[in-house]
């Protein structure tokens, strides 16, 4: 049984695809269109590129007309309303905006005054969204598919190669993985969870035979001034970073549920965010703010099935 590993660069993050098939010639093409997928959603859903439909819907704001959107997009708006309302507001896709005081790379913590300004352009429930239309009513609003997005490419990307008669394989998009299939014997894959207080190491092994497995924190996206750590998850509802948990880990069915569950605990907090997901009843692995470990998955937890 042949391997193939496909490495790529999309949505700001490392990626890979590893295939196992009968010969490596029989799933370069598979990796190479699941790539491919992956690209056409960074394409269709980036911020950062002024032909992408979420910049033609950002521009639209203020225009009661609003943008009406394909089957995929209202899809993904569809769940992010769903989102929104179980996460009672947590989970908002119009907090990106928050990004224009909150310039991480700066190292400078805007003023009170400066967020409260941004906030005013924040609240999913601000938004007409009756389908297949989208209207943002105030100028400056704005929506963010990158909250979700590169979950959604790895499930999409991870679908593709199971309909194209591949059982075996992973795809990883910058440490979100969507399992295509055990490995060919039957057992499962060993992913690691990083340390957020570690470069490079490691907190636990978790064996995956099917599903997906996506992670939050603060980690990777931060900045500490005056000894206090400000990360990237912003709360929609105070316009300030998080604080609490270090990182959350969640295995669901689809990467797309693990990694909104695992940033809406984030947003909950040290307390409610663990409480919440124990009530949902998932493998989770948390980190709490002076390194603790919490839930089910651990250096020592068996194989977990999503």
């Amino acid at each position: 049984m042949g391997r193939f590993v496909h490495r790529f660069k999309a949505m700001g993050s490392p990626c890979e695809i590893q295939l196992h098939a009968a010969g490596s010639r029989d799933v370069e093409p598979v990796a190479r269109a699941a790539a491919a997928e992956v690209a056409r959603l960074e394409r269709k859903y980036s911020r950062y590129r002024e032909d992408s439909l979420a910049s033609l819907v950002n521009r639209s704001a203020g225009d009661a007309a609003g943008v009406e959107v394909d089957e995929e997009t209202a899809g993904l708006l569809d769940y992010a309303d769903q989102s929104w309302r179980q996460s009672d507001g947590l989970f908002d896709v119009t907090s990106g905006v928050l990004r224009r005081v909150w310039k991480l790379a700066s190292g400078r913590v805007p003023s009170a005054e400066e967020v409260e300004a941004v906030l005013a352009d924040v609240g999913w429930d601000r938004v007409h969204w009756r389908r297949p239309r989208i209207a943002l009513p105030r100028p400056g609003m704005e929506i963010d598919f990158g909250g979700y997005v590169k979950e959604y490419a790895a499930d999409r990307a991870a679908e593709l190669c199971r309909r194209r008669g591949v059982g075996h394989g992973l795809v990883n998009l910058g440490g979100d993985l969507a399992l295509v299939g055990p490995h060919p014997d039957g057992t499962p894959w060993r992913v690691g969870v990083a340390d957020p207080r570690s470069r490079g190491g490691v907190l636990a092994c978790i064996g995956l035979t099917a599903g997906a497995i996506a992670s939050s924190g603060d980690a990777e996206r931060c900045m500490v001034v005056d000894g206090r750590r400000y990360g990237h998850i912003l709360d929609p509802r105070t316009g300030w970073p998080v604080e609490g948990l270090a990182s959350v880990s969640v295995v669901a069915s689809h990467c797309l549920v693990a990694g909104t569950l695992s940033t809406i605990a984030m947003l909950k907090g040290v307390e409610a965010g663990p409480a919440w997901l124990d009530e949902l009843g998932l493998p989770t692995l948390r980190v709490g703010p002076a390194g603790e470990l919490s839930g089910s998955l651990g250096p020592a937890a068996p194989a977990a099935a999503a």
